[in-house]
């Protein structure tokens, strides 16, 4: 079983994704953001290094998920990763435009169809204000001159591609008031509703030794 988790710049992927793999006794599938040599440049000036920065991401992601994907379902029946193949596609639509966005769409149509798709998709909401606060309190370099109008360009783009694509099996929860770290009951609440999404049995929590 499959479960990939998506969700804006902040949202909580990993750190759920991380969470949920022992309840699960899933393998972990974890973006590699950090090796992109463009980033850097590209929060500082999105126009000017948006292209190669799209192409670098599209192409990582490409290789990571054709080879990681098949080889960890290989060896353990449950997988959860921390982002989605579509999550680069999201990232274009804002961030490219005429001919570069064109030639990024038939690049990654043709990459998309030897693609494994998640058996479900957890989508991570939250405000935009939340978002920017998340991004703060985490403090990675790269990220200090994120601009809030860009963050919250990309949450609409991510809620209007989950609203209109209803075909995929999508489990949707609004994060604003949970905490996984620091609350089990919020983490309890996420696994509880993926096991509904699954149609599995209700996630049972370790009770204390000696209870």
């Amino acid at each position: 079983m499959y479960i990939a988790i998506e969700g804006v710049i902040g949202v909580g992927k990993t750190t759920l994704a991380r969470l949920l793999g022992p309840a699960f006794e899933a393998n972990l599938l974890l973006e590699i953001f950090e090796e992109n040599p463009f980033l850097s440049d590209f929060y500082g000036d999105r126009a000017r290094y948006a292209f190669q920065t799209q192409i670098f991401f599209l192409l990582s992601r490409y290789h990571q998920q054709r080879k990681g994907v098949r080889e960890a379902l290989s060896t353990n029946p449950w997988l959860i990763s921390d982002y989605t193949f579509d999550k680069d596609r999201l990232f274009a639509e804002v961030n490219l435009e005429g001919d570069e966005l064109d030639m990024y769409f038939k690049v990654h149509e043709a990459l998309a169809e030897k693609i494994t798709r998640p058996d479900l998709v957890v989508y991570l909401q939250a405000d935009t204000e939340a978002l920017m606060q998340r991004i703060a309190q985490r403090d990675r370099p790269y990220e200090r001159q994120m601009e809030v109008n860009y963050i919250a360009t990309l949450n609409e783009t991510y809620e209007m591609y989950f609203a209109n694509n209803v075909g995929q099996n999508c489990l949707t929860i609004n994060t604003n008031d949970l905490d996984f770290v620091r609350k089990p009951q919020d983490l309890e609440h996420v696994n509880q509703r993926i096991h509904q999404a699954l149609k599995m049995a209700p996630f049972q929590a370790s009770l204390p030794m000696g209870l």
